[in-house]
């Protein structure tokens, strides 16, 4: 379908309430525009793509069938809720999505006021939204709450808390359960086979029409209360086990629907709109509706490159092996070489690098599901099992299980390895999946060693380091992309507790963790022009601090200079100084990390340039401590007096 044959609804939508002026057939219309425009925008600008394409018809149908505002509907994970941005007058925005400056791809408050609540991390919506209904029970208000999860969100803990909580409370909202039996990858674990279970039932659609039949046939006045009978008598038609534990935690549940058929789906959030106390819709989505090839492999398509929308390709740079890569082969390198290394991922096998070892080991590799606190604690149960858990969640997600990592590993002193991918600023999905703040909740954790690599070679001999080290937890960081190729290729072997010296100078001494080691080399090779020699330090272990190597060359250089792609507060740079100070060195001392703010989303240049971690500040800030008033003046000669 072109974009030229569709009439232009959508441009008529400021907000949803807008949507009441359609007829149910032109909301139809207005639903194949939606689709149309994630089509037409996302191949342009990426993002998440095959979850909005199944979320349209659910999307058109909830916000015409509700008044928002003042009703409020809050999702589970944002990603999926790009037609609600379309439908809250951002259409002329769209362009901007997920580039620098411009709309998030997930929700967030300070964006838009029909942002009611933000999205980024699964199976935070039930909460949310029985927050909200009882907020506004307090305050003695009527508007309408629903929440809309995923059946990978669902299976959270979090969301059979609230779950639990709201059918314990009563109150009035519902829950949308959007199933499309999958997330980023297929779903795993019993409550998936339970929800294919009820996927097996009959669709309500086609018991309501059975219900609707026997309505029709009654005797007036009987047929003007049929939709208060077409309820009940649905439920009349039902198997024998219509029972289902939603029901069971005190959940009214209405399903499995079609979450692709508009017109019924109109029909039921119409009528669930007027239902008193906690309902719960079942939905069956598919996800890359409308878009063959998104539908075939939900997978790959799950969030995009840029691509060709007419051809129906994907195409993305092969270009240098990333740290996810380095990491997928070298677990598997690992745990062919020790039969007690098993793997486990919270449902992102894919970027984490584990697809591949799901594939080649299967027996020993662990899905969890998106339950991040279960991950933990399974590997530490694995670990006092005695086997070698690599517990592989990215940096954000990790927040997650913060308590998990405390109480049941470091407590215990259990030795799982943690490798956290996407540490430091990831790019264009923002300050949810930033892993900003790795350093600062690990390190003041007695017993957790920290590592962070340089480059994808020291990653993978990392890996084998820490399948090695058993006297007590350890995690590695690393970013997001692929290392940096321009560092030295002389290496010394992994030693506990050592640093490695890149180069020695005699001005000032730069060191640098993870990712941040490429750019103090690139800055130490352009001081160098300006006649300033510099030691560069990799710092390799983030904890313990390797203060011996660090201390001699802050004393031999008189200044040093900490880098980190971490927030300041409790970070490498600020340990680094007290250490330093506590044993008497003397040299001046500055720390390069992030500002103590929420980063926002945008290309990974830009915005670490923006966060102070460019070449350029680095060099800014060795004039600084050099007492250098201006760079340019200083370019032929050398500055700094022996």
């Amino acid at each position: 379908m072109s974009s030229e044959s569709i009439r232009h609804y959508l441009s008529e939508i400021v907000q949803p309430t807008d949507l009441h002026r359609f007829s149910d057939q032109e909301l139809l219309e207005v639903a194949r525009e939606v689709r149309q425009a994630i089509l037409d925008k996302v191949s342009k600008t990426g993002g998440h793509f095959s979850s909005n394409l199944g979320t349209v018809e659910l999307t058109v149908a909830l916000y015409a069938a509700y008044s928002i505002p003042p009703d409020k509907v809050i999702w589970d994970t944002g990603h999926q809720a790009y037609p609600h941005k379309l439908l809250t007058g951002r259409l002329d925005k769209f362009d901007t999505l997920r580039k620098y400056k411009g709309i998030s791809g997930f929700l967030r408050r300070e964006e838009h006021e029909l942002d009611v609540f933000g999205a980024g991390h699964a199976g935070t919506a039930i909460s949310a939204a029985l927050g909200f209904a009882v907020a506004r029970d307090q305050l003695g208000t009527t508007e309408k709450v629903v929440a809309v999860t995923g059946d990978a969100a669902i299976v959270s803990g979090m969301s059979w808390e609230a779950l639990n909580h709201g059918g314990d409370l009563r109150t009035d909202m519902t829950v949308v359960l959007n199933d499309n039996r999958m997330s980023i990858a297929p779903n795993v674990g019993a409550l998936t086979t339970y929800l294919q279970k009820l996927r097996s039932r009959p669709t309500l659609q086609n018991l309501a029409h059975r219900a609707k039949d026997v309505v029709e046939k009654l005797p007036s006045p009987m047929t003007r209360v049929a939709a208060g009978l077409r309820h009940g008598i649905t439920h009349y038609f039902a198997p024998e086990d219509t029972g289902t534990i939603f029901e069971e935690m005190g959940w009214e549940y209405i399903g499995p629907v079609d979450g692709h058929d508009l017109l019924t789906l109109l029909e039921i959030f119409r009528n669930v709109r007027e239902l008193k106390g906690p309902v719960f819709v079942h939905a069956l989505t598919v996800k890359g509706k409308g878009y063959g090839v998104a539908e075939d492999d939900a997978c790959k398509w799950h969030g995009v490159v840029p691509f060709d929308l007419e051809a129906c390709e994907m195409v993305k740079s092969a270009g240098p092996v990333t740290f996810t890569q380095a990491f997928g082969d070298a677990a598997i390198e690992c745990a062919q070489a020790d039969d007690k290394v098993v793997a486990i991922t919270a449902a992102m096998p894919d970027g984490t690098g584990l697809t591949k070892f799901s594939k080649v080991l299967p027996d020993r590799y662990y899905d969890t599901g998106i339950a991040e606190q279960h991950a933990v604690t399974f590997a530490a149960g694995l670990a006092a099992g005695g086997l070698k858990p690599f517990c592989t969640i990215y940096s954000t997600f990790l927040q997650r299980g913060f308590d998990q990592v405390l109480h049941d590993v470091c407590i215990q002193n259990l030795p799982v390895r943690f490798f956290m991918d996407r540490s430091g600023l990831v790019g264009d999905d923002g300050p949810t999946h930033h892993g900003a703040f790795d350093i600062s909740f690990l390190t003041f954790i007695p017993n957790m060693i920290l590592l962070a690599p340089r480059d994808t070679t020291e990653l993978r001999e990392m890996t084998h380091f820490m399948k090695d080290y058993n006297d007590g937890p350890t995690a590695m960081r690393y970013p997001r992309g692929a290392g940096d190729e321009n560092l030295p290729e002389q290496r010394t072997p992994i030693q506990f507790g050592k640093a490695e010296v890149l180069c020695e100078g005699k001005d000032l001494t730069l060191c640098a963790v993870g990712s941040m080691v490429p750019v103090a080399w690139e800055a130490a090779g352009k001081l160098r022009e300006r006649g300033i020699e510099c030691t560069v330090i990799n710092a390799r272990f983030i904890k313990p601090i390797d203060l011996e190597t660090i201390g001699h060359y802050a004393d031999k250089t008189g200044r040093l200079i900490t880098l980190e792609e971490n927030v300041r507060t409790g970070g490498f740079g600020q340990q680094v100084v007290d250490q330093l100070l506590s044993a008497g060195h003397t040299a001046k001392l500055d720390v390069i990390a992030l500002p103590d703010a929420f980063i926002e989303h945008g290309a990974q240049p830009l915005i670490r340039a923006d966060a102070g971690l460019s070449v350029e500040n680095v060099i800014a800030k060795a004039f600084a401590i050099l007492g250098i008033q201006s760079a340019v003046a200083n370019e032929s000669t050398n500055p700094v007096q022996s």
